[in-house]
């Protein structure tokens, strides 16, 4: 599946943390996933003010929904990661537990990493959308 996915990253352009500039998919089936927040199995908000652990959550939720389609995270293409917070060091622990963990490959892609005002859920801190290729 991968071998469908090309990720660049044009020497005219800055350095990233990880994340590609540019990500080329070849015409494949696309699935989008739904915004993956800190909630457990009951619907209930998992680690209220406490975004390392709000972040694990998100993980283990995508990972879920990910295996959900038959896909691991190298197969994303595209993703999008909230963050309560205007500030940059807390945007950064996000990213890098994010990179760091399980569902770390899904972030070498095109991804955009936001610091918001407020989120669906009260006490909610974070949240990720993520696009994947789909297998034949």
């Amino acid at each position: 599946m991968t071998e469908i996915i090309t990720r660049i990253n044009p020497e005219q352009l800055h350095k990233t943390p990880g994340y590609h500039h540019i990500t080329v998919v070849e015409a494949v089936r696309t699935a989008y996933l739904a915004g993956q927040c800190p909630l457990d199995r009951n619907g209930d908000l998992v680690g209220s003010g406490s975004l390392e652990t709000q972040v694990d959550q998100v993980v283990a939720n995508a990972l879920t929904a990910l295996a959900a389609v038959s896909v691991r995270p190298q197969c994303v293409v595209r993703s999008v990661i909230y963050v309560r917070s205007d500030d940059r060091d807390v945007l950064g622990v996000a990213w890098r537990r994010l990179t760091d963990s399980a569902l770390g490959p899904a972030f070498t892609t095109a991804s955009t990493l936001l610091g918001v005002a407020q989120l669906s859920f009260p006490g909610q801190l974070v949240e990720v959308d993520l696009t994947v290729t789909l297998p034949d």
